[in-house]
């Protein structure tokens, strides 16, 4: 697959990574500089290089949406239409300052990204794990006891392009069903960043999704 990347930082930026070593083609895009996005580039080796946002767009299978809400504006202003592309969005509808989510309880970031989307086939991946632990993962994907990854949307499409994007990288796909289901999965998401980044040595978590 071609995969753009629209937000090359923590997250965009391994993920594109990942995506490059396990043999797809990469355009890492919108970073603080053009310098980071072609080290990025070099680092990933493969069929990786540095873009623009319409650059990363244009041509593309699938683009991750991977840029604080803040600039989620100027990025798809820049990227262009995206009408018919597969849009994997692990965005979170972050205030400025990162303290609480913007978006919540009665929609979701993923929602209200699929509406300005209307031709996207869109879904909802990867933000409900820490990026520090995506290379670790990626690094011991042949064993049989994968983590699994959530994700969620209407569009099968989308759905099928991120089945395989998260084995790719070493994840079992969990399918947590609508995109609705986003109400759910930010607000934990948000939590499992914050014990990472605030535990001594970072949590270990057990979670289980149930549908009646």
């Amino acid at each position: 697959m071609r995969i753009g990347i629209l937000g090359s930082g923590l997250m965009g930026g391994k993920l594109g990574t990942l995506f490059a070593r396990a043999g797809h083609e990469v355009v890492f895009s919108y970073a603080r500089s053009e310098q980071k996005l072609k080290r990025l580039a070099r680092q990933a080796k493969g069929k990786a290089r540095a873009g623009t946002p319409r650059d990363a767009a244009q041509g593309a299978d699938a683009v991750l949406l991977a840029v604080h809400w803040s600039r989620m504006d100027d990025v798809l202003g820049q990227a262009g239409d995206l009408t018919g592309k597969v849009v994997v969005s692990c965005s979170l509808p972050m205030n400025d300052d990162d303290t609480a989510l913007v978006v919540a309880h009665t929609s979701s970031g993923a929602e209200e990204l699929a509406r300005r989307l209307p031709g996207a086939h869109f879904v909802s991946a990867f933000n409900t794990v820490p990026s520090e632990v995506l290379f670790e993962v990626y690094g011991a994907k042949r064993k049989a006891n994968r983590p699994s990854l959530v994700y969620c949307g209407d569009d099968r499409t989308a759905k099928k392009a991120a089945v395989r994007l998260i084995r790719d990288i070493g994840f079992e796909p969990l399918d947590a069903g609508p995109l609705r289901i986003a109400r759910y999965t930010e607000p934990f998401a948000l939590l499992v960043a914050q014990l990472a980044y605030e535990g001594k040595r970072g949590p270990q978590l057990a979670y289980r999704f149930e549908w009646r």
